[in-house]
Formats: C-alpha cells, structure tokens, sequence
C-alpha cells in the first residue's frame, strides 16, 4: 500500500494505479475506521482492478458548534487496517494541502441538501460536495463506494455529479452500500465511541423503533401519528432530542405525509447526550 500526502505524488500514483486499462474504485473516509467503512473497502475490491481510500477530516462541513476538534484521528491504525484489506493507495492530504491559501470556491447543491441534516447543519453539505467534487478530480476513480448510512449525503453526492456532468465517477458508478451495524442494530459510525455505557444501552432503541415504526406504516398506519409516537418513544428511552424524524421520497428527498408508490425512506437524527445520531432505512 503507498501513503501519499501530496497532489503530485497522488497524480503520478494514479497514473500507475491506471495502466494498462486497469479501473481505479475510491472510498473517502474521515478516518477513525470501523467495520462500516471496511465494508466499504471489500466492495470497492470487487467492483474496480484497484482501489484508493482517502483520509481527511474536512474542516468545511463542520459548523462552529460541532465536534472538529474532537473528531477521532487515527492515521496509523487506520493504516493497518487499510493494508491488511490490501487496498493499493492511501490518499492522505493536510489541510493545506486540500485548501490552499486563498481558496475561495465552494459547491452548493440545492434541493437534496435543504432539509434534514441541511437544515439543522448550515453550510454542511457545501462542505461535502466541494471536497467530494476534489477528491473525485484528484484521484479521477472510476467507482466510488459510499455509505448508506448517511443517505442524504448519497443524494447531495449523486446530484453534484449529475448536474456537473462529472465522467470520473459517472454517477451511475456512485455506488450506496448498505448500512452496516451493530449487533443490537444500531449503525456503525465513528461517534458512537462518544456513548457512556448507559448512553450506549439506550441508543439501541433507534433502529428497533424504527423498523416497528416502518411496519406499521408500511400496513398502512397514519404517517403523521406512528412518526409522532416514534419520537416519544425515542425521547422516553432516554434520548434527548429528536431533530427529525420523517418519511421521504428516497431519491428527492420529499417529505411526505402519506405513502406513494416510488422508493421512500425513513431519515432519522436524535440526541443523546452530546452524540447526534442518524439513521435511515427503506420503506414499501
């Protein structure tokens, strides 16, 4: 595996990743890699002849309040991780690196990104989609694998690419990978490090509510009432917050208050402590 921390470097290390027809897959990460992520991994391997993962706390899509500071970094043993799945490039840039000084254009995408995390997050997704729009022209990949855990993200990603005619990855080559979570079902993610045991005990409550929540209104219960009662059960086993819980259209990102015959999701964000969490799983 190389570890390469400079664009020119990157550049060349790409070229040889490419040659002789060779497709390239890209996973970007934050770091502080769990299983979720090397899941990620292992279906890039399958999709593409080589595989790059990147590496970088991006300062942009953290707002003044948030956790940037604190967010886990772990550089070496993420490293190990990433040689023992086998991936051929690690692309692990510093700030400077990414954002030159004097940089000064961002990426906003209306629509997908207005709601949800959108709205409780301003400027957030701007800050994915400009550095997602880099990484994607500096290791120009042929696939890109992303979690569905954050399915708005997906979205945002989705649409960038589409509206900026983007080749490498094609948008039909972002690929969603499906959720990949504990064993009391809550979903992998790096913040869940942040859970007292207490904390810990209480958040698996989120993805049980959900799926009881989704049954009843996939047997045709009032939206507006089980989504209501879903909240107060979060709230009564210990979570502190609720800052959305909806069912959508899963590719506009509609709220809806009824069902409708096209893919819908239910998107889920909640407090416990000072953990935000989120959630999402298909509905119908």
């Amino acid at each position: 595996m190389q570890t390469v921390n400079h664009l020119d470097v990157l550049r060349n290390a790409v070229a040889k990743l490419r040659e002789g027809g060779r497709t390239l897959a890209l996973v970007p990460t934050m770091g502080a890699l769990h299983e979720g992520h090397l899941t990620l991994v292992r279906e890039a391997k399958k999709l593409a002849d080589t595989v790059a993962v990147s590496i970088f706390v991006n300062p942009t899509q953290f707002g003044p309040n948030e956790d940037l500071d604190a967010y886990p970094r772990q550089l070496e043993e993420d490293s190990r991780m990433l040689e023992t799945e086998g991936i051929d490039l690690l692309w692990a840039p510093t700030v400077e690196e990414m954002y030159p000084g004097g940089f000064a254009t961002s990426i906003s995408v209306s629509g997908v990104s207005s709601g949800f995390c959108g709205a409780d997050r301003p400027g957030h997704f701007d800050g994915v989609a400009t550095v997602v729009n880099k990484l994607f022209h500096q290791v120009l990949p042929d696939i890109a694998c992303f979690g569905e855990k954050d399915w708005q993200q997906l979205a945002v990603i989705r649409r960038m690419a589409r509206d900026l005619d983007l080749t490498r990855p094609h948008v039909s080559a972002i690929r969603g990978v499906p959720t990949v979570r504990e064993a009391d079902g809550l979903a992998m993610s790096s913040r869940n490090r942040y859970l007292s045991p207490e904390q810990r005990e209480a958040a698996g409550t989120l993805p049980r509510a959900m799926k009881e929540a989704i049954a009843r209104i996939e047997d045709g219960q009032d939206v507006t009432r089980t989504l209501a009662a879903f909240e107060d059960e979060l709230l009564g086993a210990g979570f502190d917050r609720v800052d959305y819980a909806d069912l959508a259209d899963a590719a506009s990102l509609e709220v809806l208050t009824q069902t409708i015959e096209k893919p819908m999701r239910m998107l889920v964000a909640a407090r416990i402590g000072g953990t935000r969490l989120i959630d999402n799983m298909a509905v119908g």
